[in-house]
């Protein structure tokens, strides 16, 4: 490993899913579950071009490629650090050709910036309103959480600038602020498509809502079986549903019953 690849002090360096090595900041946020299943609900485009908005890490655009998703991702990230930190990421994992960050505000993303339009897009969005709840002494973090650079309507206009007619926008989001997600879509020509909820177990209320949407679609929202992460405790085994997302990679079968 060459020393621009190792951690730094403010850095760690872990093995996750699809036999990737994620670097990642010490007060940042950490690769989940949410990051995972966005990125096996995406839909596939193997020789397409896609976006991530709001990259972090760049794990999920990492998931994608690991996977064989898309050709060539853009992912882009308003904190330089973290837009630093895609890029090695992409060397540290051999995708330095295939995946590349643009340092910049999403509000001012367009097609100039990503080289044409793209087909698809995806993006783990900060779920706070700007100054709510608990605010952390990190401004990163805070970034990463609360909509400071952005809300989510900001979100969905810059997908819908950049897709192609047709191209498909996916989101991770809370079920609490699902309303606002959805009239935010479909007042940028995001047409909600395809929906599943998480719920960590059988009795818990849904924790994560995943949503794609079409750019020009008719109406049709079609809303897969719930996703329960585990039968009994959250953190302990998987549903035999959770499962098959680890094994297969996607969240097909929920909508196949």
């Amino acid at each position: 490993m060459n020393d621009e690849l190792r951690p730094s002090p403010e850095e760690r360096l872990t093995p996750i899913n699809e036999r990737l090595t994620l670097l990642s900041r010490r007060r940042g946020l950490t690769f989940g579950t949410d990051s995972y299943l966005l990125a096996a609900f995406v839909r596939a485009v193997p020789s397409g071009t896609a976006v991530e908005l709001g990259g972090g890490t760049g794990v999920v655009s990492l998931l994608c490629l690991a996977r064989e998703k898309f050709r060539r991702i853009l992912s882009a990230e308003i904190q330089p650090a973290y837009a630093s930190l895609i890029r090695r990421n992409a060397a540290l994992n051999g995708f330095p050709d295939r995946l590349d960050a643009w340092e910049g505000d999403v509000r001012e993303l367009g097609v100039r910036e990503t080289g044409g339009e793209v087909h698809a897009v995806f993006s783990n969005p900060p779920y706070l309103r700007a100054g709510s709840g608990f605010v952390s002494d990190a401004d990163e973090m805070n970034a990463a959480r609360r909509e400071e650079n952005g809300t989510i309507r900001d979100f969905a206009l810059a997908a819908s600038r950049i897709l192609r007619w047709g191209g498909c926008f996916t989101v991770v989001y809370r079920p609490d602020r699902l309303t606002e997600l959805l009239v935010s879509l479909r007042e940028a020509n995001l047409e909600p498509k395809r929906m599943v909820f998480v719920h960590p177990t059988p009795a818990s209320p849904p924790s994560l809502v995943l949503v794609e949407a079409k750019k020009g679609a008719a109406e049709g929202l079609v809303t897969a079986r719930p996703l329960v992460i585990s039968p009994d405790d959250p953190g302990g085994v998987y549903t035999s549903d959770m499962q098959a997302i680890y094994d297969d990679f996607t969240l097909s079968h929920l909508f196949n019953d």
